[in-house]
């Protein structure tokens, strides 16, 4: 196995919980937004005032009527406000789930040597968060779970790069996975005709799963990488292990 295989629960499941998480809930709730909205709003306007359409295509993998619905719910909101509340939201959810990890500062520096050695060309989402601001190093929770957040903003931007290398988008990568399927289209908002519309798409693709296969390889070898141009073998391995750790 590799570092990349051996943390991905930890860096692509327990670094986005905090998504829909009920602390990014409540950030959301004290600027008025109903539930979930802070997700595309926060998420995407680390980019600076991104149109819901520009929102829709970094994201990736949501219609684009329902990023158009967060940014109308909360057209008063400037993005200095939605991604400080998102950040507070992932904070505030490290706080009450990684407490009790143990050296949680140490993990957090190993981590963010990684995001911060990172080549970040043309991975929009993870440069504008590897640039947001961060909790205090000292913060150990806090800053695990803000460095978890970067590791799968990286992981993630990597996984949509090999993606159009294989000659895939994202809603068919979705079809493509095992896990994914048209289950997880309608779990994102799509509707069901259009749900049908995509599987039938991707259904149209004669080497669909093999492409699949070729790409999160991609990932993994991009993902693995940046790891090896971070941190000595010795440091590697003790960040693997801490991360495993978490599940």
């Amino acid at each position: 196995m590799t570092f990349a295989a051996d943390t991905f629960s930890a860096v692509v499941r327990l670094g986005g919980r905090f998504m829909t998480s009920p602390e990014l809930n409540a950030r959301g709730a004290a600027l008025g937004l109903a539930e979930r909205l802070l997700y595309f709003r926060g998420r995407a306007d680390v980019l600076g005032a991104p149109s819901p359409l520009l929102a829709t295509e970094v994201l990736g993998i949501f219609p684009s009527w329902v990023v158009t619905y967060a940014y109308e719910q909360s057209a008063e909101l400037t993005p200095a406000e939605t991604v400080s509340a998102y950040s507070a939201g992932c904070w505030d959810w490290a706080r009450n789930h990684l407490t009790g990890t143990p050296e949680s500062v140490r993990a957090a520096q190993l981590a963010h040597r990684v995001v911060d050695g990172a080549d970040a060309s043309a991975l929009p989402l993870f440069a504008g968060w590897r640039a947001a601001e961060r909790p205090a190093p000292t913060d150990g929770p806090a800053s695990l779970g803000h460095a978890l957040m970067l590791l799968r903003e990286l992981r993630g931007g990597l996984h949509f790069a090999a993606l159009r290398a294989c000659g895939l988008g994202v809603t068919e990568a979705v079809v493509a996975d095992p896990g994914g399927g048209r289950a997880r289209l309608l779990r994102t908002a799509w509707p069901e005709d259009a749900a049908d519309a995509l599987v039938e798409r991707a259904g149209k693709i004669p080497d669909l799963a093999e492409r699949w296969q070729r790409a999160e390889r991609l990932t993994e070898e991009s993902f693995e990488l940046a790891v090896e141009s971070a941190l000595p073998p010795a440091e590697r391995s003790e960040l693997c292990e801490r991360l495993v750790a978490l599940g």
